[in-house]
């Protein structure tokens, strides 16, 4: 079992441990499988398989609400794209399989992304992309892409937080008061994190002419392999069912 979960500094579990690079082919083939325009013979079982599986990453987590968000949110566009597709006609099931089909294909790549940076590091990606040998000019975009967008949530937390302390909410004294005073500082700080996260980057000797040293453990296991057969699995499914 080593290597198979992922823990946190302070020793709790939070998923199946997967490399950095077979995240990235995850979400590769999630995205491209998902917006493919096949949709018969073994696509029918592919695209069900690859939608299931950021819930089953994520689940992994005991991000039980966020999983079950999703699994409901898929459901309930697959089964309105199905019913668009046999029981309505004209601009009604034109504007529901376009709403729903658009829905069905973005969500799963979305929410595979939105696992990847919740359960990987900096330290993990960067090292993963040093064993990749990838230029710094896109390691250290993407570095600081990975802590900028869980920042900005916590930030929008403690903003959110504050407004609610002033009755600035939905419902509130001052409901329409609610966009101005949450976008207007989000933005700023949002602007203001993204310098501090590229300062920070640059501090720790991204993009420096001496090669940086990484303590930071990763590679391949029994679950990166597993995972990398899946997608090579579905990438046949799909080339065997576009070019036979």
């Amino acid at each position: 079992m080593d290597g198979m979960m992922l823990r946190t500094a302070a020793g709790e579990r939070t998923g199946i441990a997967l490399d950095p690079r077979t995240k990235l082919i995850l979400l590769f083939t999630v995205t491209t499988l998902m917006f493919s325009t096949s949709n018969e013979g073994l696509m029918n079982i592919v695209k069900p398989v690859l939608s299931l599986m950021p819930f089953g990453l994520i689940l992994s987590q005991r991000r039980l609400r966020t999983a079950g968000k999703y699994l409901l949110f898929y459901a309930g566009c697959f089964l309105l794209e199905r019913i668009a597709f046999a029981w309505t006609e004209g601009l009604l099931s034109f504007l529901l399989l376009a709403m729903t089909s658009v829905m069905t294909r973005f969500a799963p790549g979305i929410m595979t992304g939105a696992y990847l940076v919740s359960s990987t590091t900096v330290r993990e990606f960067v090292a993963a992309m040093e064993r990749m040998h990838i230029s710094d000019k896109i390691v250290i975009p993407l570095s600081v892409i990975f802590r900028f967008f869980p920042t900005v949530g916590e930030e929008y937390g403690a903003i959110r937080d504050a407004m609610k302390m002033r009755g600035i909410r939905f419902g509130g004294e001052k409901p329409f008061l609610m966009v101005e005073y949450r976008l207007i500082p989000l933005m700023v700080s949002v602007v203001k994190i993204g310098d501090e996260l590229s300062a920070a980057a640059l501090t720790r000797g991204l993009g420096g002419p001496v090669k940086r040293t990484n303590i930071c453990r990763i590679g391949f296991h029994r679950q990166d392999i597993l995972a990398l057969l899946l997608c090579a699995g579905c990438f046949a499914a799909f080339f065997w069912q576009s070019f036979r």
